[in-house]
């Protein structure tokens, strides 16, 4: 009988090789870890693990952006997309159940600075200048003008903040020449029964929080939509020149928010506070950073797509 010592030294080296293979195959066969099975259960973790960050993300630090109309230009122009950074006035948990307009109840984290003059800011659209709730939930871009407690005046088309020509601003643009004289009254103006106009506007000072707001039958058309508003209802009714307020007799107010002036740089082709009214400060979202993509959605066909991309517009600094 053949003695396994007595193998040529090769031949027992391939057999110790073929069980090392047998012993590897066998642990590969029987390793949990490589079913079907648990590949489809770590790839659907890791999945849930890259949605999970790519919420806390978009709802806590930064948020895409999309130009819709051409109220900005030419600081900003439809087409551009925008990174705005949610933090610096304090994030908000999520203030609507995701793809519905159902509210929820949200935490504000505290802000890094508050919203500032000459800011471009993005802000939950507060409604047309008689409604108390919009009618679609829609984001606006638009540049701060006014913070609470400032005075806004509009003079033959010139800003002023308390007094003081509103910064120089390079890519502010007019689409209409003409200027509206004084006396010339749009019924649109904000607030209800002003005699003005978007050219030649206010003076109008912009609400802060503990304001009082003494009111009366002249005065309570100006305050009746900001009013309603902090109450979430038609609080406001005018009894001969009675004024109640939730079912109370009052003759002033308190102001429970702060507010803000905000327009848009292509001055003649904005809705913006002149029209609709101030933007509340709960209902600011970030402020605006920096061009991450641009092109002309006016392309007309495939072949232009690449020379519609604007080059000279990415990476830059919102000002």
């Amino acid at each position: 009988m053949l003695n396994k010592s007595a193998l040529p030294e090769k031949t027992v080296q391939q057999e110790k090789e073929n069980t090392s293979n047998e012993k590897c195959n066998a642990h590969y066969e029987n390793d949990p870890s490589q079913s079907v099975g648990n590949i489809i259960r770590n790839f659907i973790r890791g999945l849930f693990i890259a949605i999970l960050i790519a919420f806390i993300l978009k709802t806590f630090f930064i948020e895409a952006f999309r130009i819709p109309t051409g109220s900005m230009e030419k600081t900003l122009l439809v087409g551009d997309f925008l990174l705005v950074n949610k933090i610096v006035y304090g994030a908000t948990t999520p203030r609507y159940l995701p793809f519905t307009n159902i509210e929820l109840p949200y935490l504000t984290l505290p802000s890094i600075k508050e919203p500032q003059a000459n800011n471009i800011i993005v802000f939950e659209y507060p409604g047309d200048r008689d409604q108390i709730f919009p009618t679609e939930k829609l984001n606006y871009i638009k540049r701060c003008i006014g913070i609470p407690g400032d005075t806004v005046r509009i003079i033959n088309k010139i800003v002023y903040n308390n007094g003081k020509k509103f910064y120089k601003l390079p890519q502010l643009n007019f689409s209409d020449k003409r200027i509206l004289p004084p006396e010339f009254s749009d019924s649109r103006m904000f607030p209800k029964g002003k005699q003005w106009n978007a050219d030649n506007y206010g003076p109008i000072i912009v609400p802060k929080k503990g304001d009082l707001v003494y009111l009366n039958k002249d005065n309570i058309e100006e305050w009746r939509t900001l009013i309603n508003r902090e109450y979430g209802k038609e609080a406001v009714q005018v009894e001969g020149r009675l004024i109640k307020i939730d079912g109370l007799y009052v003759k002033s107010y308190h102001i429970q928010k702060d507010y803000y002036f905000v327009m848009g740089d292509n001055r003649d082709d904005s809705a913006d506070s002149r029209y609709w009214g101030f933007v509340p400060r709960d209902k600011i979202i970030g402020q605006a950073m920096i061009i991450y993509w641009s092109w002309d959605p006016n392309s007309s066909n495939v072949l232009d797509l690449f020379r519609s991309v604007r080059f000279n517009r990415i990476a830059n600094i919102i000002q």
